[in-house]
């Protein structure tokens, strides 16, 4: 049985057409015109198709990034698009040949990792993706933890600082504001306009604070540059903090590091590590977890959204 997969971030959109051999045939991947809600809708059809071809696909998976209802229909609510009460399943189906599931983006990105990834043959696992947001998935003895209405392990919005940084989720102070691609950018461009010294590379790449991009950050930590190692670090250790918490609460044996922000592998690791073992509750009298970098990183979402499309109802 085939199935699509389509993955919809707040900058990209990724997608996938899944084999019965859990082999991906085909890919793409495009920008994603996240605040305008027609466009977005345009733009995940036309993927749809295009992956499709000439094949008999049955079933599609599209993961969003916000809160899903918990028949796997709506957006209810999306921080980082432009959607809010979102009836996406019936759009779509009106539009394309097939039957649509709607699933949060970490969720099945987690779902990946944990049937073809990293978390492969483990009972309990947590996924915390890092990317333009943080989101989060726990999967326990082969079922996704969604909750009572659709939108459980929403790691990213933990209070982590209390009355911190303005959400977009309306609240301020979560977790997605201190330990995301996105924060560590605005860590990046805090530090250029500050004048200090440590952020002279990181000017020289931009020319000015509003100028920085993601992409340069990145350049900066992997030419080893001082003050954008230093903001990894921190973020890193927000994250590690976090996760000592969500272990005490959740008791899985492995947590996998997704999104983006993965790919710096042991550098983002390691701050990580450290500040979970710093904060563990009881460390020394509970077991400590395995803790690794995702597998299938930005492929992650569009496989597991094609995954449970396939499983349909029942994986719900």
């Amino acid at each position: 049985m085939l199935s699509i997969g389509i993955d919809i971030g707040g900058t990209k959109i990724a997608g996938c057409l899944l084999g019965s051999d859990d082999q991906v045939i085909r890919e793409e991947r495009v920008a994603s015109p996240a605040q305008d809600s027609d466009a977005l809708l345009e733009a995940i059809v036309g993927m749809i198709q295009r992956l499709k071809g000439d094949e008999t696909v049955d079933s599609i998976g599209v993961a969003a990034a916000g809160f899903i209802d918990a028949e796997g229909a709506s957006v209810r609510y999306s921080p980082n698009l432009s959607w809010r009460n979102e009836p996406l399943k019936e759009k779509i189906e009106k539009l394309v040949s097939g039957t649509v599931f709607i699933e949060n983006d970490a969720n099945a990105a987690g779902w990946a990792e944990y049937r073809f990834g990293a978390g492969r043959g483990y009972k309990t696992m947590v996924m915390v993706t890092v990317g333009t947001g943080v989101g989060g998935a726990i999967v326990t003895n082969g079922n996704l933890l969604r909750g009572g209405f659709g939108i459980g392990a929403e790691l990213g919005h933990m209070r982590f600082i209390p009355d911190g940084k303005a959400c977009g989720c309306g609240q301020k102070g979560c977790l997605e504001q201190y330990g995301s691609g996105t924060a560590l950018l605005n860590m990046a461009k805090e530090l250029i306009a500050s004048g200090k010294a440590e952020g002279s590379k990181l000017l020289s790449l931009a020319g000015s604070a509003e100028a920085l991009t993601g992409a340069m950050v990145y350049q900066a930590i992997l030419d080893g540059d001082a003050g954008a190692l230093n903001l990894l670090n921190q973020l890193g250790e927000n994250l590690g903090t976090a996760i000592a918490s969500m272990v005490a609460l959740i008791d899985p044996e492995i947590v996998v590091i997704g999104g983006g922000v993965s790919v710096l592998g042991e550098m983002l690791l390691s701050p990580i590590r450290q500040a979970y073992l710093e904060h563990l509750p009881a460390r020394g009298f509970r077991p400590e977890i395995k803790l690794v970098t995702a597998e299938l990183v930005n492929e992650a979402g569009a496989i597991g959204a094609a995954d449970l499309a396939r499983l349909g109802s029942q994986s719900r």
